[in-house]
């Protein structure tokens, strides 16, 4: 069976040019999940990793798609080849069912890693050069004030949590952590 996993980031975000070529490649079934590639559980990877059997293939879109560091690429790729299931990116133009694609997949993990680490170098790298600049990053801080009147508003109990909101301009959240 040649099975597909489709990833993006952020629910905002579709999946439907993923879906589009993973169909197009034929895949009878495609996994769609919709979080970061950071995140080590992923229900919708784990469930295509229970169903797997040997001949099977898995198609991806693209290496970053499935995985976000090299280790875990080859980790998986590991775990294909034991199972007997072939493995391919479609935009990256990997087989692993040839030894070519096997090499040429552990480089571009590689390359994809490096990617990752250059972006979050650059990205250190602009913030410490706001904060020289007098910038913080973050949230900006809740009023103490406001903070102490929600906080009085709640423990009067006669009001309800969005009259509180909307007096005081803070957010659920905050109220919550401080009470």
């Amino acid at each position: 069976m040649i099975i597909g996993y489709a990833r993006v980031s952020t629910t905002d975000q579709n999946l439907n040019m993923q879906i589009d070529a993973l169909e197009k490649y034929g895949c009878e079934r495609i996994y769609q999940e919709k979080i970061t590639g950071t995140k080590k559980d992923r229900p919708q990877l784990a469930e295509l990793m229970t169903i797997l059997r040997p001949v099977d293939k898995v198609v991806i879109y693209k290496l970053d798609r499935i995985s976000r560091s090299t280790k875990h690429l080859i980790e998986l790729s590991e775990f294909f080849e034991k199972k007997g299931v072939e493995f391919v990116s479609i935009q990256d133009s990997i087989d692993t069912s040839t030894p070519m694609g096997r090499f040429f997949f552990r480089i571009l993990a590689s390359i994809a890693e490096l990617e990752r680490d250059i972006i979050s170098e650059r990205t250190k790298a602009g913030l410490d050069s706001a904060r020289r600049r007098g910038r913080k990053g973050g949230r900006p801080r809740v009023d103490d004030k406001k903070i102490q009147l929600a906080l009085k508003m709640y423990k009067s109990k006669k009001y309800t949590i969005n009259e509180i909101v909307i007096a005081t301009n803070i957010s659920k959240a905050t109220l919550y952590r401080y009470r």
